[in-house]
């Protein structure tokens, strides 16, 4: 079982930044890809970006291509989300998750752990 703990969302004006955090319990998260997926109110939850379990592959939403950037520390269990030029459009509740081992990197039913996600507001 892995237990996977968010942080750092908040209420940020337009323009702004913030970096979400993501600790892992256990091994199994440094051995697979880790996903970030955003959830607003009345909409489905959608896929912002995943990162490789080594760091070497990535990929984004074409929305937030250039101004998010997803990074991870295997010595830490740890993964985040830096967002920058944020925009009112960011505003959700934003999940990090552990990828099964096979599946689209992209869809939210091939990630088999959930944390139970952080709040982010974005003012215009």
């Amino acid at each position: 079982q892995v237990q996977l703990v968010e942080s750092g969302g908040g209420l940020v004006q337009g323009g702004g930044s913030l970096r979400l955090s993501c600790t892992a319990s256990g091994r199994t998260s440094r051995e697979r890809t880790m996903g970030w997926f955003r959830q607003a109110p009345g909409k489905e939850r959608e896929f912002v970006a995943y990162i490789s379990s080594l760091g070497r592959v990535t990929d984004y939403l074409d929305s937030v291509k250039g101004r998010f950037t997803i990074s991870r520390d295997n010595a830490k269990n740890a993964v985040y989300l830096q967002m920058n030029s944020l925009k009112p459009e960011d505003t959700a509740v934003y999940y990090c998750a552990v990828k099964l081992p096979s599946g689209d990197s992209r869809w939210p039913g091939t990630y088999e752990y959930w944390g139970q996600g952080t709040q982010v507001t974005v003012s215009s």
